[in-house]
């Protein structure tokens, strides 16, 4: 009976479907497959006339405070930003530009120059913080603006002026020619030492001062090399062997960024009275260098500001000096041995052999006739012959006397024998006759008796 009704319930439902569901079941796999991609691309369009046919609505906001509906119409912020905007447009030229002003580098690659130097800008590096007022040095008492929750605060107006003053002794010694040495044995300081050396034409040290390389520079800096330049600061040759004479260089002119760690090296430049320019905080003594600059040394950009400017008025002093040179004037005493350069080339040989130190001092002061050796004593006055012997006038002869101005000398001291050799009137000589031995001196002619 369960058999039977199953068969006529399946039957009946069977009758009821359609013949297309029937057929479908004797269909194969790819008409099934294609019907049923046609079937979905037509269902895609469709959706696609639809979605393009209708229009959209926005959704409405929904308040916050009342938690109801808003219409677009009654929302004001549509209506704020447009007068913002406006309002931009129409003041925006007003007023300055926020733009970041400290890029760290730049104090590195292009350090400020002496010009540059404001009260904001020392502010800004952080030169006025001082030490806590329990570290102080009575001796910064003139140095120091006031106390700030237990901390010194340096006076900016201070350090600016001194500054300023340490920038014109740079300057002048670099347009002297001279040496100057940039210090900073700190860390963080290598970069601003070397840029500030570099830029002044000196040397630089950010390792640990060697004690005793002034004091005792023969042995401790003798073997290093030596160069001979010229005022245009070009290498000259010829000098490598009277090099090693020379002692050990000492620099004209010290700048230690962080003189509590130095106070050796400081020390020593006292000793060999070499000036020096240090930067000076609340907890140091500002009798230890010749040039305090009152700052805060535990500030790297204070520090670099400093060195930079310091650096920058060395720059300009040696340019100075390097325009001069070109117009043919030097700013420096050149050194004896670089300037000793004899007229006749055939005594050159025999200069060296037949004078030595004490006598070559002796001819430059006109004080000294040596035998047998032609002198140029043209220019001298009556001061040049004071203390001068019999002895001292042997073997000169007329050529050795061309030039001289003899009515305005004392010779009474020296008595007739003195001349003798020479063989020279001189009651007889005057204006006109030494023109005539001059003329003759320059065009290398004998002057007419």
């Amino acid at each position: 009976m369960i058999i039977r009704s199953a068969i006529l319930r399946q039957g009946r439902r069977l009758s009821a479907a359609p013949v297309k569901s029937r057929s479908r079941c004797f269909a194969s796999e790819i008409s099934t497959l294609e019907a049923s991609v046609e079937n979905s691309l037509k269902e895609t369009h469709s959706i696609e006339s639809l979605i393009q046919r209708e229009t959209p609505t926005p959704i409405p906001r929904i308040d916050n405070t009342g938690h109801r509906t808003l219409s677009y119409k009654s929302d004001q912020t549509v209506r704020r930003h447009n007068a913002i905007k406006h309002q931009q447009e129409t003041t925006g030229w007003y007023g300055t530009e926020l733009a970041p002003h400290y890029q760290p580098h730049t104090l590195l690659t292009n350090p400020p120059r002496p010009s540059d130097i404001t009260l904001e800008l020392l502010l800004a590096s952080q030169s006025h913080l001082g030490h806590s007022t329990s570290l102080w040095n009575p001796m910064n008492s003139r140095y120091i603006f006031g106390i700030r929750q237990g901390v010194h605060i340096i006076s900016l107006d201070v350090t600016a002026s001194h500054l300023r003053r340490a920038c014109r002794v740079v300057s002048g010694v670099a347009e002297r020619g001279g040496l100057i040495l940039f210090v900073g044995t700190r860390t963080g300081q290598d970069r601003c030492v070397v840029k500030a050396a570099e830029l002044a034409g000196g040397c630089h040290l950010f390792e640990r001062w060697i004690p005793g390389s002034i004091t005792n520079g023969q042995q401790i800096l003798g073997p290093c090399r030596k160069k001979v330049v010229d005022e245009n600061d070009n290498d000259v040759d010829g000098y490598e062997e009277k090099l090693s004479d020379i002692p050990a260089l000492k620099p004209d002119l010290v700048v230690c960024l962080n003189p509590l760690e130095n106070w050796v090296m400081l020390h020593e430049c006292g000793l060999n009275h070499i000036p020096t320019i240090g930067i000076v905080d609340t907890d140091a003594d500002p009798t230890w260098v010749t040039y305090p600059i009152p700052a805060n040394d535990d500030s790297l950009r204070c520090v670099q500001v400093i060195a930079g400017v310091l650096g920058r008025a060395g720059e300009e002093g040696r340019t100075r000096r390097l325009a001069k040179a070109k117009k043919g004037e030097v700013t420096y005493t050149p050194t004896k041995f670089a300037t000793v350069v004899e007229e006749d080339d055939d005594l050159n040989e025999d200069w060296d052999d037949a004078l030595d130190e004490e006598e070559l001092a002796m001819a430059e002061n006109g004080s000294d006739a040596v035998k047998g050796k032609r002198l140029n004593i043209e220019g001298l006055d009556e001061k040049a012959f004071e203390g001068l012997s019999e002895k001292d006038l042997e073997g000169l002869g007329e050529k050795d006397l061309e030039g001289l101005d003899l009515k305005d000398m004392d010779l009474d001291g020296l008595g007739p024998e003195a001349l003798e050799e020479s063989g020279l009137d001189l009651d007889a000589l005057d204006p006109a006759d030494l023109k005539e031995l001059e003329a003759a001196i320059f065009d290398d002619k004998e002057p007419e008796k």
